[in-house]
């Protein structure tokens, strides 16, 4: 009787609950508000002449103008230098430039396929004669 009553004010528990609507926390905090158009610069690159890694990126912006560039050196050689504007509304345009001309090193076939040689223990010791 008494597991009755438990169960059936379970489920009137769990039925009341499902009617509530549930509204998420609202946040402590408030965002800045903007004091301005956006305006920064940056400029960073890498030069790793033992890795050959070569890349770089500037940007500029002056609340919606946008300017800017980046370079990569390319696996063949050339370095690939993309300028680029956004302006407002008219989204991004690049201008894509190579530097250099492409180098590909000459073919060189992979050797055929040798078995590794049979493995062949040395003795470890040396046997000798028991007789005189």
């Amino acid at each position: 009787m008494v597991l009755k009553v438990f169960v059936i004010a379970v489920l009137v528990a769990v039925t009341v609950a499902d009617t509530i609507p549930y509204t998420p926390p609202r946040p402590s905090y408030n965002a800045p508000a903007p004091t301005g158009p956006a305006q920064y610069n940056f400029d960073w690159s890498v030069n790793d002449a033992n890795s050959g890694n070569d890349y770089g990126h500037n940007e500029g912006r002056n609340g919606y103008d946008t300017q800017g560039s980046y370079y990569v050196q390319l696996p063949d050689g050339r370095l690939q230098r993309v300028t680029y504007t956004v302006n407002g509304d008219s989204g991004y345009v690049a201008q894509v430039e190579y530097e250099g001309e492409a180098q590909y090193s000459a073919y060189q076939p992979a050797p055929s396929y040798q078995p590794a040689p049979t493995y062949r223990p040395a003795p470890t010791y040396t046997p000798t004669p028991s007789y005189n």
